[in-house]
């Protein structure tokens, strides 16, 4: 009842106030008070009708608001009029009085958008072109490019996707050939083509906003969201965005995409760029300094991230930034402990207040037990963390798991997974990481056995083909097969560099010492890593080439020098680089 009341008060005041100014004496006579249109009849339909609206007869009260909407053309009665029937459901009602307000109103942009809004949301998409060629026509041109950006927005609920693709584009056609809503005309029919499927036709209009406008964001960004491996001739635009001055924000975009498609050095350029053209952008050094870690850069990586958290605390609170914080000092804590600084690394865990990182640490602390010695006591902790959920359970048993793994107990790790793998349903990641540690204790037909019921189980699980090929090259067994393999792994990641390795490892082995060194460049290139770098180095071996062996095996030993690849190449040939 609150809203009738409230509806009825402001009409009243609206009838009222043009008598509300008090004319001075000498004019006082001459000047008559306009009649209000708020006569009796007409407060009591108004009444009556929104004590419908709100009772048990919400349509009768929609209708005798709409009547009073045309009696008195008033857009406040006929938006109130849509209101009623969005409150009782009523698509086809709502539309009835938003066209009613718009007839009434021609020139009115928000009986306009009602009537779009709700075409749209009934999947009349057909209907919407005019309303939407209205939209564009009623605005300030220099709001009209505003208006473009938002409609794939709009349109993002429609079933048919296509449909509504091509109903927009027509209804865009007059601002597709203007210079100065070119651009966003362009990339609103791109995200459209997107929505549907059609990234050819989304990547071509990208072109073409692109043309329009070289420095334009939204082209680019458009690019972006179309860039996978799969699909790569989106980048091109990207870098040609990247040319000029764009935004660390897009930069930072990029740089994701780039870690997503496991591009590690052309990632970490990026973030290189932004750490030196906006050194106050935290989240770039926070990446960087991840990424580093990753790649066993420890001194550089520490620099990178307590220059995150430097910025991090001096800029405020929040979800996120509490988060980012929580990763820095979980990171900041496995650099101390790779050095034995286990007090350091404590003390960089008890900076963790967000709650949902406190998983996180609990298991760096349980790996920094571990490599004290205490391992019994570094799984009881594990094991002491809540199981709130089902993925709890998970987590937990994959930190045992890892903890395990880490101090080279592969053995109670594969039994501590066989107890979970047996249970219904299969799960393949878990059943993945059995056949790994399985290949740990070299017992090869179990894991041979394990990756195939993960493909059976996961088609498309490209690691357990490239696990178990590249066992076969490693082994010289079944080469052929072992290709194949790889090659099918390839088919679903083919940017990652290590299934590149693989490839070019079982080259090798099929005596191809060519093609093997030039496939194990482009995977070294794209991802420095010392099991690459022990292969490579191998392969210049057997080639003769053994300055440039020793070069990248030295290289290989600065990003890792733990690594057991590498170590035991080194040791089988009798290399002291």
């Amino acid at each position: 009842m609150a809203a009738g009341v409230l509806l009825l008060l402001s009409l009243t005041l609206a009838a009222t106030a043009q008598t509300a100014v008090i004319p001075s004496s000498s004019t006082q006579e001459a000047q008559t008070p306009p009649a209000s249109a708020l006569d009796g009849e007409l407060f009591y339909q108004l009444l009556l009708g929104e004590l419908d609206a709100e009772g048990v007869e919400p349509a009768a009260g929609y209708s005798l608001i709409l009547d009073a909407a045309r009696k008195t053309n008033d857009p406040a009665l006929y938006q109130r009029a849509v209101d009623i029937a969005f409150q009782a459901r009523s698509g086809d009602a709502a539309l009835q009085a938003a066209r009613a307000w718009k007839q009434a109103f021609p020139q009115s942009r928000e009986a306009n958008r009602y009537v779009l809004q709700i075409l749209v949301a009934l999947n009349r998409v057909v209907e919407s072109a005019a309303p939407l060629k209205a939209e564009l026509a009623l605005a300030d041109p220099k709001d009209r490019n505003a208006i473009l950006a938002v409609i794939p927005r709009s349109y993002s609920r429609v079933s048919d996707k296509k449909l509504a693709a091509s109903v927009v584009e027509q209804a865009l056609a007059e601002y597709l050939v203007e210079p100065a809503s070119g651009a966003a005309a362009w990339t609103a029919v791109g995200r459209m083509r997107l929505a549907a499927g059609d990234k050819a036709d989304a990547l071509e209009a990208a072109r073409r906003a692109q043309a329009v406008s070289p420095t334009g964001e939204g082209p680019a960004l458009l690019a972006l969201e179309l860039m996978d491996p799969g699909f790569p001739q989106a980048e091109p635009l990207v870098q040609r965005y990247l040319e000029g001055k764009p935004l660390p924000e897009f930069r930072m975009a990029y740089a994701r995409a780039l870690l997503d498609a496991q591009r590690y050095s052309d990632a970490a350029r990026q973030l290189q760029v932004v750490t030196v053209e906006k050194p106050e952008y935290p989240e770039a050094w926070l990446v960087q300094g991840t990424l580093q870690l990753q790649d066993n850069q420890d001194a550089a990586a520490e620099a990178s991230l307590k220059r995150y958290v430097e910025l991090a605390q001096a800029q405020g609170s929040g979800d996120e930034r509490s988060r980012g914080l929580a990763q820095a000092y979980l990171s900041l804590s496995r650099i101390a402990e790779k050095r034995k600084d286990y007090a350091l690394a404590g003390a960089w865990l008890d900076k963790i207040e967000n709650s949902q990182d406190l998983v996180a640490a609990q298991n760096r602390r349980a790996s920094i037990l571990a490599r004290q010695g205490k391992l019994d006591e570094a799984r009881k902790l594990l094991r002491s963390l809540p199981e709130r959920s089902p993925e709890d359970r998970r987590l937990k048993l994959m930190a045992e798991v890892q903890l395990l793994r880490d101090v080279k107990q592969y053995q109670a790790a594969y039994d501590l997974l066989g107890t979970v793998v047996a249970q219904p349903p299969a799960d393949p990641d878990l059943v993945y990481e059995q056949a790994m540690l399985a290949e740990k204790m070299d017992k090869l037909a179990d894991m041979e056995r394990l990756l195939r019921q993960v493909i059976a189980l996961k088609p498309d699980y490209h690691q357990a083909y490239n696990a178990l090929g590249y066992s076969l090259a490693d082994r010289s067994i079944r080469l052929p097969e072992a290709k194949e393999l790889i090659q099918k792994a390839l088919t679903y990641a083919p940017t990652d560099p290590f299934i590149t390795d693989s490839l070019g490892w079982v080259e090798f082995r099929l005596g191809n010492k060519a093609e093997a060194a030039r496939i194990l460049e482009t995977a070294y290139k794209s991802r420095p890593d010392a099991d690459i770098a022990a292969h490579l180095g191998e392969v210049y071996w057997s080639l003769g080439q053994h300055d440039r062996a020793q070069s990248v095996w030295k290289e290989g030993l600065l990003l890792n020098a733990e690594n057991e690849g590498l170590l035991e190449t080194l040791k089988r040939l009798r290399v002291k680089p």
